[in-house]
C-alpha cells in the first residue's frame, strides 16, 4: 500500500459563505466524514498546511491584486465569489496545502498527496477573482514545484467547469502543461478544442470540451489515451491535479454523467500516466455532498494501490 498525504485544516471551514451557496463548509464536511466511515482516515498520512506567505501567492498572481484582496472587505468579490472574515485566511493556508504536499513530494517521501481545501483555485486569473475563487491555488503550486527543482509540471483538471484562470496564467509557458476536460459549453465559457497556447506555450495547453450528458466512455478515452500520450510526449517531473467532482451524474451545477466507477478510471488513468512521478490532487468542484465524498474515497482508494 502507498504512502499518502492527506492535507487539511479546519481552517477551510472559517471561509463562509453568504446564507446557502454551494461552495460550502458542508462540502469539507461530508468528505471527512466519508472518510473516516470508510476506514481511510487511519490509512493517509495527515499533513497539516502552512499559511502561504504573499512571496509565493505573487508567483502567479499579480502584486496589485494581491494588495486589493489584502484589503478586501466583507461582501462579493464577482457575482459568485464571496469574501468573509475567514476567507483570506482560508485562502492563504488552501495555498499552503499545495505547497506543503509538493514540499512533501520533494523531501519526504511521499509520491501521492490530496490537500483538501476551500477556497478553490482554479477560475481565479493572475489579476481576478471569479468562480467561487480567491488564489489560484495549482497556479502557484506549480511555480513553487519549478522552484523546488520540478523542471516540467503537467496540469491535469476534470472538473467540470474549465479552469480558465489556470489556462490564462500559463498560456505562453512551455514548461507547463494544462491539459483540461470540461463540459463545452459551460461556464465560464471558455476552454475550446482550438485553445492551444501561444508564442512558445503554443501546443503545452490541450482541452478535451465535452458535450452535454458526456458519461464514463469519454472520459475513459481522454484519461487513458490521450492524456497519456501527451504526458509520455511532455515528460513532466511531476503532475498537478485540479479535482473537481461536479462532473459526477448527481451534481446540480452542470450535465456531466459520469459515475462511481468513471472517476476510479480517470484517477486511475492519471496515476499510471508516468510511473514514479509525484501526484498531488487538489480539490476544486462537486456540490452533491453524497457524490463528493465518495468520489474523494474512491480517488484516495485508487492513489493507496496505484
Amino acid at each position: 500500500m502507498n504512502k499518502v498525504g492527506f492535507v487539511y485544516s479546519d481552517i477551510f471551514l472559517k471561509h463562509l459563505p453568504d446564507g446557502w451557496h454551494p461552495e460550502r463548509p458542508e462540502r469539507l464536511k461530508a468528505i471527512l466524514q466519508a472518510m473516516k466511515n470508510a476506514s481511510l482516515w487511519e490509512k493517509v498520512i495527515h499533513i497539516e498546511p502552512i499559511r502561504a506567505g504573499y512571496e509565493y501567492i505573487q508567483m502567479a498572481h499579480e502584486p496589485a491584486y494581491v494588495e486589493r484582496i489584502k484589503g478586501a472587505t466583507v461582501g462579493y468579490l464577482d457575482p459568485d465569489t464571496y469574501f468573509s472574515d475567514g476567507s483570506l485566511e482560508a485562502a492563504l493556508y488552501a495555498v499552503g496545502a499545495v505547497i506543503e504536499g509538493i514540499k512533501r513530494c520533494k523531501e519526504g517521501g511521499l509520491r501521492r498527496v490530496f490537500a483538501a481545501v476551500r477556497p478553490p483555485g482554479h477560475h481565479a486569473t493572475s489579476n481576478r477573482a471569479m468562480g467561487f475563487c480567491i488564489f489560484n491555488n495549482v497556479a502557484v503550486g506549480a511555480r513553487y514545484a519549478q522552484m523546488l527543482g520540478y523542471r516540467k509540471v503537467f496540469i491535469i483538471d476534470f472538473d467540470v467547469h474549465h479552469g480558465n484562470g489556470t489556462e490564462d496564467i500559463f498560456y505562453t509557458d512551455d514548461k507547463v502543461f494544462y491539459f483540461s476536460t470540461h463540459q463545452y459549453p459551460h461556464y465560464p465559457g471558455t476552454g475550446s478544442r482550438d485553445s492551444r497556447g501561444s508564442g512558445k506555450g503554443e501546443g503545452y495547453t490541450y482541452n478535451i470540451p465535452m458535450p452535454p450528458g458526456a458519461d464514463d466512455k469519454e472520459y475513459e478515452k481522454a484519461y487513458n489515451e490521450i492524456l497519456h500520450e501527451l504526458v509520455s510526449d511532455f515528460g513532466p517531473d511531476i503532475i498537478l491535479v485540479s479535482a473537481g467532482y461536479d462532473l459526477r451524474a448527481e451534481d446540480p451545477l452542470a450535465h456531466i454523467s459520469v459515475t462511481s466507477e468513471g472517476i476510479r478510471r480517470i484517477v486511475r488513468g492519471i496515476l499510471t500516466a508516468k510511473e514514479g512521478v509525484p501526484v498531488v490532487f487538489t480539490l476544486e468542484g462537486g456540490y452533491n455532498l453524497e457524490a463528493l465524498a465518495e468520489s474523494v474515497c474512491v480517488t484516495i482508494e485508487e492513489m493507496l494501490v496505484i
